[in-house]
């Protein structure tokens, strides 16, 4: 059971009372939750508007351990297995515990059934949010080539396509995945992983912070454990592992139970950890972060300027009103960095010793599995009135519909809606269009051109833009995915 006690903190206006609950604070181990809704901003669609196009970099969905992780839960089971002791109390369960991989050679780095389901159900959804694809439509979406992100892909487009009946029919009710090369150096910015084409990326990030605030926490917890037992003493890097494995065994198979050996105060530390981590490594810390994020940021801009169903002038693809872009955890927070967001002035750059609760960059929200940004393009006209007359025979029009709807964006990580700064005068403290692309060309002034930055003057076909979304790539493969099949690859 999680722990009953209250949590209540203000967070750049966010303020919750509620039970607390681990696996929102886990940091890339959590799996899916909706992020919290900052205060006085209306998570729904605001009254009166529509969104006629989005875009969503998405992270895949929850997934089997890394090898190397894997490797620690198999050191801390062995260590267990090798001691004779006695356990209690919240420990009481160790003698029992296994790691939950039952088929080492295939699992690890992959996705699991609860990813799988996390991807279907996000499809789904998006499908009936947005009602951009009508019944039997073909849809493209885009993925990094890593297989967990294709199986994400490939799962959110079967859930996306799950309506209807559509078997046997080769032309209709079709997905296209496009698969782009992952964490390869050629691509530029043309990518859905664009920090590994930055040879200067990796140069922002600090392991040192990391690993210094592990320090200062988790030898008191494992203090503590140690209480529980007697015959095996648990260390500092148990305590990491198992800090880890409350999150990953949760959306393995649903066992909480390394979870509830924590205090919620830990629980904070080991989330803060990993703030750290994402925020110096490739986040608003990161001082080439925001380059990397923002070709897709631009991408989008110039669509969302042209404007759904328009194909864009020198363009070989014609893209749907959803953009979908799946990939990894470290290619989200370089999209905040992009933006401006979550890098608040009173609560940054983050403190390397001590968490503040104001803040608002906490990685929990966005690279938990299948943590997302999206950008939404709203079509908005006064709302509708009390009372509505209807003629017979004439369907009304929905607000945001006429084409002298006013154009807005709003930002929305893992669902919770977040106000672009100093751009929040549309409905529902979104921004002006024409705003929103202004603020796009002011932030590149701010975290610089891809290529100059990089430091790839010079490098033979280096670019700067995200043309993936308009031009296929010749490097890419396609994935053709219906709703009852897996995907087949082309070149």
């Amino acid at each position: 059971m999680f722990s009953k006690a209250v949590l209540v903190f203000a967070c750049a206006g966010i303020a919750l009372a509620t039970e607390f609950n681990p696996l929102h604070h886990s940091g890339p181990a959590s799996p899916y939750f909706d992020a919290p809704t900052p205060e006085h901003v209306p998570e729904a669609t605001p009254e009166g508007c529509i969104v006629d196009q989005a875009a969503y970099i998405v992270r895949h969905g929850s997934r089997f351990p890394e090898p190397g992780s894997f490797g620690g839960w198999k050191s801390l089971f062995q260590k267990i297995q090798n001691a004779t002791f006695t356990a209690r109390g919240p420990l009481a369960f160790l003698p029992s515990w296994v790691p939950p991989v039952d088929d080492a050679p295939h699992e690890p780095l992959f996705l699991t059934s609860h990813g799988a389901q996390e991807a279907f159900e996000l499809g789904a959804q998006l499908r009936q949010e947005y009602g951009f694809t009508h019944g039997g439509k073909n849809f493209t979406v885009w993925a990094a080539g890593q297989q967990r992100v294709v199986d994400t892909a490939t799962y959110f487009m079967r859930g996306y396509l799950s309506q209807g009946n559509y078997i046997g029919l080769s032309n209709e009710n079709q997905g296209t995945v496009v698969i782009l090369p992952d964490s390869v150096n050629y691509t530029s910015a043309n990518s859905l992983t664009p920090s590994a084409a930055c040879p200067k990326y990796s140069s922002g990030v600090n392991s040192t912070v990391v690993d210094n605030f592990h320090a200062s926490y988790r030898s008191g917890i494992a203090k503590r454990l140690n209480e529980f037992l007697h015959g095996l003493v648990l260390d500092a890097n148990d305590v990491g592992v198992m800090g880890d494995l409350c999150g990953f065994q949760a959306a393995l198979n649903g066992d909480t139970r390394f979870c509830n050996i924590f205090k919620d105060e830990e629980m904070l530390d080991y989330e803060y950890a990993w703030d750290l981590n994402y925020y110096y490594g490739s986040g608003p810390g990161n001082p080439f972060a925001g380059a990397t994020g923002l070709p897709w940021v631009k991408a989008v801009a110039e669509l969302f300027g042209s404007g759904p169903n328009v194909t864009p002038a020198n363009s070989t693809f014609a893209p749907p009103p959803l953009l979908m872009g799946f990939t990894h955890d470290n290619n989200l927070p370089p999209v905040l960095a992009a933006l401006g967001l979550w890098n608040d002035s009173h609560t940054s750059p983050l403190s390397l010793t001590r968490p503040d609760p104001r803040r608002t960059f906490r990685s929990s929200n966005v690279v938990s599995f299948r943590g997302y940004i999206a950008l939404e393009r709203l079509s908005c006209e006064k709302p509708l009135s009390e009372s509505v007359f209807h003629k017979a025979g004439v369907l009304n029009e929905v607000p945001g519909n006429s084409t002298k709807a006013a154009k807005y964006v709003r930002v929305r990580v893992s669902a919770a809606p977040i106000p672009i700064p100093g751009c929040t005068s549309g409905p529902g403290e979104s921004c002006p269009l024409n705003s929103f692309l202004s603020h796009v060309a002011k932030r590149e002034g701010i975290v610089g051109d891809f290529v100059k930055t990089c430091g790839l003057q010079g490098v033979k076909n280096a670019t700067s833009v995200a043309s993936f979304f308009t031009d296929i790539p010749k490097a890419s493969l396609i994935g053709v995915v219906s709703a009852d099949n897996l995907p087949q690859l082309t070149s």
